[in-house]
């Protein structure tokens, strides 16, 4: 069925418009909008309803968004059960937010919105030559995230007032000092530890197995030997680069563009001045500032009466560190190196010439421009190259966004097959084998790509062989790939992984044993303490690890301290077993003062993001929140949930 629909689309679409066009004609456009607005019902806050399809577009926007951040996040876990669900408490928390908001009344102003829009860089600075407020600019903000100006100003009205809930809980929450340095003072108690540590090394060679035991493990540890999913496949790369091959650039072309960008091509003009200066800051009194202009003038006669003293009255006069002791000279310099009153009238005087009084934020400056750099323009024949590379590429963009159409309608056209995609568009068909599900380590181009990887392994193109849509794997790129011979995980069989089986048996044994003296050991030691054998005494703390096992060191500092020495015992895999003494607990040395603030600080942001959980808990009881989706069952480590 699918296959007749690919080879007569034309004839499909036709078929579809006949059908489709009556039914807008009997139903209306806003019962097929009512009809994709309604949905089973998966949560409830108050009055308001949250539909299934609510949740899917939800969803679909947090993983668009999480894939164009993380794209090498496994796509099948961002639309697990799991990260579904994230999405759906999100939006449950959104709603009740929204209820509280409306149930505590509290308007914004259009005082404070306004307010609000001027902290917004990107609105502060929507401003016309005139200085009046640039409305067209403004649209356009709104329009790119999909609202009007008004929809625009309602979210921030919303925002403001969701801020404003918050901050009545969570801008009260502190932490006392007494509070905090007790809770402190407990995390990150020292305790002073002998251990000793049982590794499988050292029972290495007191283990044996035969192949019968080799078989028994391969056999219940199976899942331990699989080979991932792999497929050779083929791939096509419409990028710039392919583009760039079919484009040639005429001589008088490339002579064109040159005369057209040559300022562009020079070097900046530059200009060697000296300056006076007298000291007047923008913000000094109005007097004292008409004080400072004064002198300045005054200065600027004996320039006039004498241009050729002009750097002798700099070092008498000028208030410029930097310059005064070289007679007021500022070497060479272009256009934005300087405050722009000086700039202007640097570049606007000739060589020799100088200055009236310039009065910038700096005070009263008298200038004098001593040189003139004016850089000759690059020849063509040093410039041929580069411009022609320019123009190739300029041409080879405009060409891509006309054929990537092209592309991407060729590769679904002939599903199972790249070549007529090939053929048009002149690229060559790619391969490569053993390619995995997830970007391998060192994946060239792209291969390391997980969007393209997701859509190559997917049914469609596992079961039926078929093109992969056109991924856009890069600036500029589009990938389309498919899969000629498919390789599905599988048990290796014995023969290929009998060493490897071995291996981990024997260090399983290994672990066994170490585990077996540690445990033995750890009994006759609490009933005597061998102190010879349990090694050197040490600290260890939260923030004093000593690079210790963090198994080993959360038993230590969990350890019932009451009766000391306490004792503990960690069974930590690979590692081996641990057996650790506690003989002494010593309070914590007292930090600094800005790192004790800093941690009560903390402390106070904890304490807020407690009491508003608990918060939380109390407006969904209020608001009657209801989910109707059961939670699923798996761990809590969703894709979604790196974003909260």
């Amino acid at each position: 069925m699918f296959e007749f629909v690919r080879k007569h689309t034309k004839i499909m679409m036709f078929v579809m418009f006949l059908l489709i066009i009556p039914a807008f004609v009997l139903v209306g456009v806003d019962g097929y909008q009512r009809s994709s607005e309604s949905g089973a019902t998966v949560a409830k806050v108050a009055s308001y309803t949250i539909t299934q399809s609510e949740w899917d577009a939800a969803h679909k926007n947090e993983v668009d968004r999480l894939r164009a951040s993380r794209p090498e996040l496994d796509a099948k876990m961002m639309d697990s059960p799991e990260a579904r669900y994230v999405t759906l408490e999100r939006l449950v928390r959104e709603r009740v937010m929204n209820e509280a908001v409306g149930a505590s009344l509290l308007p914004i102003s259009d005082a404070r919105l306004a307010r609000e829009l001027q902290q917004i860089p990107a609105i502060a600075s929507l401003k016309k030559p005139d200085g009046s407020f640039d409305k067209e600019r403004y649209e356009q903000i709104a329009a790119s995230q999909g609202l009007t100006t008004a929809g625009l100003e309602a979210r921030i009205r919303q925002d403001l007032s969701l801020r404003q809930v918050e901050s009545g809980l969570s801008g009260t929450a502190f932490a006392t000092k007494a509070v905090a340095d007790m809770a402190l003072n407990a995390f990150f108690e020292r305790r002073e530890v002998q251990v000793v540590q049982f590794t499988p090394a050292e029972f290495a060679a007191k283990v044996q197995s035969t192949d019968a035991d080799v078989q028994a493990y391969y056999e219940a540890n199976s899942k331990l030997f699989q080979a991932p999913e792999t497929a050779d496949i083929q791939f096509l790369v419409f990028d710039l680069d392919s583009v760039k091959k079919s484009i040639s650039v005429a001589e008088a072309d490339v002579r064109t563009y040159y005369e057209q960008n040559i300022a562009r091509l020079q070097s900046k003009e530059e200009r060697r001045a000296s300056h006076i200066l007298i000291s007047a800051s923008k913000d000094m009194p109005a007097a004292e500032r008409e004080k400072a202009k004064m002198q300045a003038q005054d200065v600027l006669d004996k320039v006039k009466a004498k241009p050729d003293s002009f750097a002798q009255l700099a070092t008498k006069f000028s208030q410029d560190p930097g310059s005064a002791a070289k007679g007021g000279d500022l070497d060479f310099f272009s256009r934005g190196a300087m405050v722009k009153p000086f700039e202007d009238s640097a570049f606007a005087l000739k060589k020799g010439e100088i200055s009236s009084l310039v009065e910038s934020d700096f005070g009263y400056h008298i200038i004098r421009v001593t040189d003139i750099k004016t850089p000759a323009a690059p020849s063509f024949e040093s410039m041929r190259e580069k411009l022609e590379a320019e123009l190739k590429t300029q041409q080879a963009q405009k060409k891509f966004a006309e054929q990537a159409e092209a592309f991407t309608n060729a590769v679904y056209e002939q599903a199972d097959s790249l070549q007529a995609a090939a053929d048009r568009l002149k690229l060559s068909i790619q391969s490569a084998n053993g390619v995995l599900k997830k970007p391998a380590k060192g994946a060239p181009g792209p291969l390391a790509n997980a969007k393209l990887l997701a859509a190559l392994f997917s049914a469609d193109a596992v079961e039926k062989k078929h093109n992969t849509e056109a991924i856009e794997t890069g600036p500029n790129q589009l990938v389309a790939a498919r899969i000629t011979k498919h390789y599905p995980t599988r048990t290796r069989p014995l023969d290929e992984v009998k060493a490897e089986v071995k291996q981990r048996l024997l260090q399983s044994r290994a672990q066994e044993l170490a585990k077996k003296e540690g445990e033995a050991k750890l009994a006759d030691w609490k009933k005597q303490a061998d102190e010879g054998k349990l090694g050197a005494t040490g600290l260890v703390s939260r923030d004093q690890a000593a690079n210790m096992n963090q198994l080993l060191l959360d038993a230590i500092l969990r350890a019932d301290t009451v009766s000391l020495p306490a004792w503990v015992g960690v069974d930590l895999g690979a590692q081996g077993y641990a057996v650790a003494r506690v003989n002494k607990v010593l309070q914590r040395t007292p930090p600094p003062q800005a790192t004790a603030d800093q941690e009560r600080g903390q402390m106070s942001r904890w304490i807020a993001s407690a009491e508003w959980d608990a918060y939380y808990e109390v407006l969904k009881n209020r608001f009657k929140v209801q989910i109707k989706v059961a939670k699923p069952l798996a761990g809590a480590d969703a894709a979604l949930a790196v974003t909260e």
